[in-house]
């Protein structure tokens, strides 16, 4: 599905049979007829171009006129995943399922869809299904140790994740990054910073400009009593994404122990803020809670002080 497909479609004009006549050796008239295939192939193209509804329209259009093809399905499913339609997308992978028991690509993409559903149960079932099938895909691994993760199996997603990485070709450096920086969360929840800390470590390394691991980083430091470490961490976040509101409330617990009291205030303000504008009001509830407690204790501490 690699070409792209143009069609031409010419004006019919109807004219009464009275005055319809044919040269008597004039060329047949030839019909074009348009395909299911046709339609897979516009519903490829917008998909490529980010135009899930439209890619949708000529996947059911696909579907009508062939009612077995699986790929349609499939790819139907994919467009689903990207609308965050979650439901309709597992009941296309399921037909598509269906109609190709051994579609690879169906029982990945319904895994996924599980896994945003928060049922990683039934994202593991199909991901075993795709090892099954395809062995040595990374992408069945790497998924599957997501769903372990969510499901509070860490050791066991460390094992899927260390699959992941021995099937990943080396040159998809971003890739990797995401492996490393879901492995070092894995490692985190296991208590292990060190092994944490190398993860993060890696993962910034491939791919600097993602914040996720930066803030992965700044947590482990957090934990082993590195604010400074944590400071430094949540700042590179705040560079990347400067709206991430949970970067600035932790900065701001971490500029509180290291005494940096007016800068911790500050942090919290410009969380509630963002959480405020968000629409997170449990998170914005919250941050003004904590707001109060440490001026509280800033006061209480600078009575002291005059004692």
């Amino acid at each position: 599905m690699s070409n792209l497909w143009r069609l031409f479609f010419s004006i019919i004009i109807a004219l009464p049979l009275t005055f319809l006549t044919l040269p008597a050796h004039s060329s047949p008239i030839l019909i074009t007829q348009i395909t299911a295939g046709d339609f897979l192939e516009l519903g490829v193209d917008k998909m490529r171009r980010g135009d899930y509804q439209e890619a949708i329209k000529n996947f059911n259009r696909a579907i009508e006129l062939k009612k077995d093809l699986a790929v349609a399905y499939s790819d139907r499913c994919l467009a689903y995943l990207q609308l965050q339609d979650y439901h309709q997308a597992i009941a296309d992978c399921t037909q598509a399922i269906n109609f190709a028991p051994d579609n690879f690509e169906a029982y990945l993409n319904r895994g996924v869809a599980h896994y945003r559903q928060g049922d990683y149960s039934a994202a593991i079932v199909d991901h075993n299904r795709a090892i099954a099938l395809k062995p040595y895909n990374f992408r069945a691994y790497y998924n599957r140790g997501l769903a372990r993760a969510g499901d509070g199996k860490d050791s066991e997603a460390i094992f899927d994740f260390n699959l992941a990485l021995t099937q990943i070709p080396r040159i998809t450096s971003l890739l990797l990054a995401d492996i490393y920086n879901d492995r070092g969360l894995a490692h985190l929840v296991l208590q292990d910073i060190q092994a944490a800390m190398l993860d993060f470590n890696l993962a910034i390394r491939l791919n600097a400009n993602d914040y996720r691991a930066y803030f992965n980083r700044a947590c482990a430091c957090g934990r082993n009593g590195d604010d400074f470490g944590a400071v430094r961490d949540f700042s590179q976040v705040i560079r990347l994404n400067p709206s991430n509101a949970q970067a600035y409330v932790n900065r701001g617990v971490a500029q509180y122990r290291l005494g940096y009291h007016l800068a911790a205030i500050a942090d919290l303000q410009k969380a509630s803020e963002y959480f405020e504008n968000q629409g997170k009001k449990v998170a914005y509830e919250k941050t003004l809670d904590l707001l109060k407690n440490l001026r509280q204790q800033i006061s209480s501490v600078t009575e002291i002080a005059f004692l």
